[in-house]
C-alpha cells in the first residue's frame, strides 16, 4: 500500500483516504480538508500499512472509496487513536460478491480483459457522464497497466483469503448511477451491517462528490 501526504502541517487531525483500485495521488491532491492533514492511501498489491506514520494526531477521520472501503477494513488503528468520522463512498466491505460488491464474473472479467483500450471504457463507465470523464482524463492517475492488473489480481487473491476484520462506519454513501458498484448491492451490503445509506444520484466518480468529503465536510470542524 502507497501512503503519501498531500498536506502535512502538523495539524492536530489527519484525514484518512483510501482511493479506490488503479488510482494515485493525482485525481485528489488539488483538496484542501480544513484544519487537517491529509494523507492519501492506493495500490493495494499490498495491505501492508505504516501505522507509525499515524502517530501524534489528536483525531483521525477516515474517508473511503470503492475498492478502499474494503482495503480500510483491513488497518488497525493505534490505541492512543481517537476515530472521528469513518465514511464510505461507492464501496463495500464485501467488493467481490454477487449480491454485496462487483460480481465476481465482471470483476475476473475486468482482470482478464484489461488494456489500455478496456481501461479507458472502464473510467468511462465509472465516471457516468462525457464531461465527467473528460474532467477526470485531465487528472488520471499515472500508472502502468502492468502494476493496474497486479493490483487487481492481488485484491481478488487478498479478498478470499483475508478474513473480515470488525469496523463501524458511521456513514455509507451510495451513488445510484453507479456502475462499478452497482447500488442496489452496496444497499444490500450496508443493510447487513447495519449501516443507514445517504442515497444520491451520483456516478462511481463524481468531482463534486469528493469536493464534499475530500474537502466542504471539513469545513464545519
Amino acid at each position: 500500500m502507497q501512503q503519501v501526504f498531500i498536506i502535512k502541517q502538523n495539524n492536530p487531525n489527519l484525514l484518512l483516504f483510501f482511493a479506490g483500485w488503479g488510482m494515485d495521488v493525482h485525481p485528489f491532491e488539488h483538496f484542501r480538508p480544513a484544519h487537517h492533514d491529509f494523507l492519501i492511501c492506493y495500490d493495494y498489491r499490498s495491505l501492508h500499512f505504516d501505522v507509525s506514520l499515524l502517530n501524534g494526531y489528536k483525531q483521525i477521520d477516515v474517508v473511503a472509496w470503492s475498492m478502499g472501503v474494503w482495503a480500510a477494513t483491513q488497518v488497525s488503528f493505534p490505541t492512543s487513536a481517537v476515530v472521528g468520522k469513518r465514511i464510505a463512498i461507492n464501496g463495500t466491505p464485501y467488493p467481490i460478491d454477487a449480491e454485496r460488491g462487483i460480481p465476481p464474473a465482471i470483476f475476473s472479467g475486468t482482470l482478464e480483459g484489461l488494456n489500455e483500450t478496456t481501461l479507458k471504457k472502464f473510467q468511462r463507465r465509472m465516471c457516468g457522464t462525457m464531461e465527467s470523464f473528460k474532467h477526470f482524463q485531465s487528472i488520471a492517475p499515472q500508472r502502468c497497466i502492468k502494476s493496474l492488473k497486479e493490483e487487481l489480481a492481488a485484491i481478488g487473491k487478498m479478498y478470499e483469503t483475508t478474513p473480515k476484520q470488525p469496523y463501524h462506519w458511521d456513514e455509507a454513501f451510495v451513488g445510484t448511477n453507479d456502475h462499478i458498484f452497482p447500488a442496489e448491492n452496496q444497499q444490500r451490503a450496508w443493510q447487513a451491517e447495519h449501516i443507514a445509506c445517504r442515497l444520491g444520484e451520483e456516478a462511481h466518480y463524481d468531482k463534486q462528490l469528493f469536493t464534499t468529503y475530500l474537502e466542504t465536510l471539513w469545513t464545519k470542524s
